[in-house]
């Protein structure tokens, strides 16, 4: 689109195709029939229910937004710069958008296998594991310049991000229940838009004052660690009575 007119135009382009796309096939979701209520929650052990606002101030919720947060700042920053980064590099800018475009089709595999094996070794554990990974494909953004090179970061630093968002809704669920999950979810989410506006801002201000891209992705690679920090904070699962009451 950007070789035939302006970004302005191919801006409404994609506007006007999600539209087509996405209107209809939200009309084809369904809600699902009603069933008789199953066991309780992995955290409703004592039959009892945990309100939103008991969740919003529990711990695992602060990590989750925390880690959450952390995580999005992190990659953030390296998806919104990258392609500038590879034209700085040297990098045509239709090829260095399909860099982009890899690390998307990378995301859409690490979505299935990152939840393969979080169902197989857990959430926590495997969302620890992804965090570290991400933060080490941001860190190496630094070493590449050819387009081969960009290639191979990207896939694994698309399979990486596209694969722990996901578990942060499995870790909602096993320690809410999924009565509450959607107002769980939505402000864990809400805290994570603000470190997706961070990463952009931060990564434009650095080019902006230094000339380079080299710290953006250092500065992600130390709060990628973060994120792993925080994450490695998760408590066990309790009950919702237990979390209640701290």
């Amino acid at each position: 689109l950007l070789t035939s007119q302006d970004w302005r135009a191919a801006q409404m382009t994609i506007a006007i195709g999600a539209l087509l796309l996405m209107v209809p096939a939200a009309l084809l979701v369904r809600q699902p029939p009603a069933v008789p209520a199953g066991p309780p929650a992995l955290n409703a052990g004592d039959g009892l229910e945990m309100s939103l606002g008991s969740a919003l101030r529990s711990l695992p919720f602060i990590v989750l937004a925390l880690t959450y947060f952390a995580c999005c700042a992190m990659h953030s920053g390296p998806i919104f710069h990258t392609i500038s980064y590879a034209v700085f590099c040297g990098i045509p800018a239709l090829a260095a958008v399909s860099i982009y475009s890899l690390e998307g089709l990378a995301g859409l595999g690490g979505r299935v296998l990152f939840g393969v094996l979080g169902d197989r070794y857990g959430a926590k554990q495997v969302l620890i594991a992804g965090l570290l990974v991400q933060a080490l494909a941001a860190g190496a953004f630094v070493f590449a310049s050819r387009l081969g090179e960009f290639y191979a970061v990207s896939f694994v630093f698309g399979l990486a991000y596209g694969g722990v968002m996901p578990l942060y809704a499995v870790l909602a669920r096993g320690y809410f229940g999924p009565h509450i999950m959607g107002g769980v979810i939505g402000a864990a989410s809400l805290v994570a838009s603000l470190g997706m506006a961070l990463g952009p801002l931060a990564g434009g201000w650095i080019f902006d004052a230094l000339g380079s891209y080299t710290w953006l992705y250092a500065g992600s690679f130390a709060v990628g660690l973060g994120a792993v920090a925080i994450a490695l904070a998760f408590p066990p699962f309790k009950t919702s009575k237990e979390l209640a009451h701290g």
